[in-house]
């Protein structure tokens, strides 16, 4: 039996932020491509977050290119906001997205690139299968949430959700709640805990930004802080390669919008040792400490997951090898969205843009433009393959 493969220049795998500014630059470059997103919609991966959620950067610095952010400048989007706009990003720029599709393969298949992946047809049917003179991999940076291997060892009456499950209090039950991890995304969810439950933070303190987001500080210093996350803390700089070993091992950046002051207002019993175990069934300190708990949100961040890309190109981390996105190991593998893939603010929705350009570049640079240089995004070509 013979399959079908669909056929493209290049395939994106990713339809967030990082996948449709990288889409928007092979578009303009008149490159004959495809992005496959897993989500039903465009900006889902937004859509899904606690309902609180608000961007750390203001709206001037969230947009992709080609179309500013429809906002005051000053204004902090929602995730729903950010999930529209991506929304209307693809529809403005008619980008070749297809959405329902779960890539779980990536191989070398002669002298292209073979995807493999499942859609909603494919329950009755055979795999999808995609061929591609490159791929572009723009899953963002944070795939697998992560949590401690002793979680299955608390006592299952405990309430446990991970941040990327974390949507409202309401999904948690009576009594006190345990957050473990103290980054942002765990001051925030503790702090709006607190108010309907006795909470418990644990984890080191990453350190403040100098301002909070919004403030009268931050107006005036946001455009040098993004000057330094882009032009300063970047691979090009000694100062920012002598950084990015810290910041990638760090994982994450300083706290944002709030503060310790503001958790202690609150009520919030911050502890700054971490959370190691589990004694009689509920969480233990490294002091020794046992916290008689209902609930616990794990906010312990999330891991890298490219075990489907089947090709020799990690390190002994597993984290890919490459020069600002683009794999020697492997001519026509890219990757777009890494942490401090080229700069800091390469992981920012405002930051991406530069990235992608520079990988649609690379792209352009290997593979000329269509034959007949008109040849529309996302154009379908089935080939057969045994």
């Amino acid at each position: 039996m013979r399959d079908v493969t669909e056929s493209y220049g290049t395939i994106v795998i990713g339809g967030g932020q990082a996948g449709l500014a990288t889409g928007y630059h092979l578009q303009r470059q008149g490159q004959d491509f495809v992005i496959l997103d897993a989500s039903e919609r465009i900006g889902d991966a937004w859509r899904n977050r606690w309902d609180s959620l608000r961007l750390f950067t203001p709206a001037r610095y969230n947009g992709l290119p080609g179309m500013a952010f429809p906002a005051p400048g000053h204004y902090y989007p929602s995730k729903d906001d950010m999930a529209d706009y991506l929304e209307a990003y693809a529809e403005r720029f008619d980008l070749a997205v297809r959405t329902g599709i779960r890539v779980n393969g990536l191989s070398r298949h002669g002298n292209r690139f073979l995807v493999t992946a499942e859609g909603p047809s494919t329950d009755s049917g055979p795999a999808l299968r995609f061929a591609a003179e490159n791929v572009v991999v723009a899953t963002g940076a944070y795939h697998c949430p992560q949590v401690p291997a002793f979680a299955p060892e608390l006592d299952p009456e405990i309430v446990q959700l991970h941040s990327s499950d974390y949507q409202r209090p309401s999904q948690l039950q009576e009594g006190a709640v345990l957050v473990v991890g103290a980054a942002n995304s765990g001051a925030e969810i503790a702090l709006e805990l607190s108010q309907s439950h006795r909470t418990w933070l644990s984890g080191r303190h990453p350190g403040s930004e100098p301002a909070r987001p919004g403030s009268a500080l931050g107006r005036l210093i946001t455009p040098l802080m993004w000057f330094v996350f882009s032009h300063v803390l970047n691979v090009k700089t000694p100062i920012g390669r002598k950084l990015r070993p810290k910041f990638l091992e760090m994982g994450g950046v300083p706290l944002a919008r709030v503060r310790p002051a503001d958790l202690q207002a609150a009520g919030v019993e911050r502890v700054y040792a971490r959370t190691v175990g589990v004694q009689d069934g509920q969480p233990v300190l490294e002091d020794g400490r046992a916290l008689d708990v209902a609930n616990v949100v794990w906010c312990t961040g999330f891991r890298s997951d490219f075990d489907w890309i089947n090709l020799p190109i990690f390190d002994d981390d597993g984290e890919p090898v490459h020069e600002r996105g683009v794999v020697p190991a492997a001519p026509g593998l890219y990757f777009v969205g890494l942490f401090f893939q080229s700069a800091l603010a390469s992981v920012l929705v405002g930051g991406v843009g530069r990235d992608a350009a520079y990988i649609a570049g690379a792209i352009a640079g290997r593979s000329p433009v269509t034959r007949s240089g008109q040849a529309r995004s996302g154009t379908r070509h089935d080939v057969r393959v045994a």
